[in-house]
Order: structure tokens, then C-alpha cells, then sequence
């Protein structure tokens, strides 16, 4: 069962980030089925890799298991920039997505 969800969650991000798995195994320094096989129940990755895996995705430990946000990259993305404006752009921001 939790292999499962892990391994579709895997799946999910990586797809997000617009990444093949054996680009992404070769970008982690690993051989080239290395992140086919955790996506296929066949492994799981240390949890030094899983560090690796959410580093490379740009995301959180937490994020990874957050189910309910379907693409923490963008969500990080979008809290960076938010940290990068001043506090009256900030709560233009915040009206405008109160409005949508």
C-alpha cells in the first residue's frame, strides 16, 4: 500500500517537472532504471536518495507527502516569488487571488 502511493506520487512530480526517469536517475547520480524501479514497486530509495529525489524536484520532505497539493514545484515557485515583493504588491496579491 505505501508503496504504492509513494511510487504514484513519484510518478506525479516527476511528470510535473517535465522529466523522463532515466534523465532524472542520471541527474541523481544513480544508473539509468534507478527511479523506473521505485516508480514500479520493485525499490525504494534510501532515505539519503529520498532527500536527493525531493532536492532535485525542488520540493520539501513535507511536500512530497502532501497529497493534497498536486504541484508543490509550482506552489514553491510561487512562494518564492511571493517573498520577493513588497508589502503593497503583497496584498494586491492576496485581493487578486481572493477574487479568483
Amino acid at each position: 500500500m505505501y508503496y504504492d502511493d509513494f511510487s504514484k506520487r513519484l510518478t506525479q512530480l516527476r511528470q510535473k517537472k517535465g522529466v523522463t526517469a532515466r534523465d532524472m536517475s542520471l541527474s541523481l547520480g544513480q544508473s539509468e532504471s534507478y527511479i523506473n524501479k521505485i516508480e514500479n514497486n520493485y525499490s525504494l530509495p534510501s532515505m539519503n536518495g529520498f532527500f536527493y529525489i525531493c532536492d532535485y524536484l525542488g520540493i520539501t520532505p513535507k511536500d512530497f507527502f502532501d497529497y493534497e497539493d498536486e504541484n508543490p514545484i509550482l506552489t514553491n515557485t510561487l512562494l518564492q516569488s511571493c517573498g520577493k515583493l513588497t508589502a503593497e504588491q503583497t496584498e494586491a496579491l492576496i485581493k487578486f487571488i481572493k477574487t479568483i
